[in-house]
């Protein structure tokens, strides 16, 4: 019995002493290969990142705008061409069912349509974010414009000098809402260019309420609108 306790405490000596530690094998520690860029999850400037996105102490002011009018105007050229990300579009093809109800007179290429929104997305400023929706045009999609609407803080009406009827369900709309509003008067080629003040007067809306003349397919036109939107919409409702 002697000999199997002093063998026992034999091997636990061997264990604890540091000779023997020192012969025990070395486990090599994982190592985890370096990556390009940042490696903490942060954005990277070099990346095309915004200054707010490199700045935890700011935050960026996402405001929301509706784009409305009549149907084939232009509300999802205008969303595409300037929007910053690949835009939300809700399009199906025209067919014959439509056709006493859809009037093509003055759109006679128009394929598709538009059955829920469009939506886009742009910066401006560095740290503000402008969500902009596009609304259905069609008297039988005006259902959704209650949800789309909801949250914005203004809307842009595009008319078209053709036929200017077609914006006046918008108007009202945003009227009798209270929505700050400006009229975008999309001019297509080949038609009478109007100046603002007679599109007003056509159109028998306030004196306060901005209208401009632009082109939905380009982005610096569509840009000039919804500063001139966010400009208005702020002198309206400061707070």
């Amino acid at each position: 019995m002697d000999s199997v306790v002093s063998d026992a405490t034999a091997v636990d000596t061997a264990v604890d002493t540091p000779a023997a530690a020192s012969e025990a094998p070395a486990v090599p520690r994982a190592t985890i290969p370096a990556q390009p860029g940042r490696t903490d999850g942060e954005p990277d400037p070099e990346d095309g990142a915004q200054d707010w996105q490199l700045d935890h102490t700011r935050a960026p002011i996402a405001t929301k705008i509706v784009v409305a009018g009549g149907f084939g105007v232009g509300k999802t050229t205008f969303v595409r061409a300037v929007s910053e990300i690949t835009p939300l579009q809700t399009e199906a093809l025209m067919t014959r069912a439509s056709e006493e109800t859809d009037d093509l007179t003055a759109t006679p290429d128009k394929l598709t349509t538009t059955v829920a929104m469009d939506f886009g997305r742009i910066t401006l400023d560095n740290d503000l974010v402008l969500y902009v929706f596009g609304t259905p045009g069609q008297q039988r999609f005006w259902f959704m414009w209650d949800d789309l609407v909801r949250g914005a803080i203004g809307a842009i009406v595009l008319a078209d000098t053709r036929r200017l009827t077609d914006c006046f369900p918008a108007l009202d709309y945003f009227e009798s809402c209270g929505l700050p509003y400006v009229v975008a008067v999309n001019h297509f080629e080949g038609t009478e260019r109007f100046e603002p003040e007679d599109v007003r007067e056509a159109l028998t809306i306030a004196p306060d309420v901005p209208v401009v003349i632009m082109d939905a397919r380009k982005r610096y036109s569509v840009v000039e609108t919804l500063l001139a939107m966010v400009e208005h919409a702020l002198s309206a409702t400061p707070e």
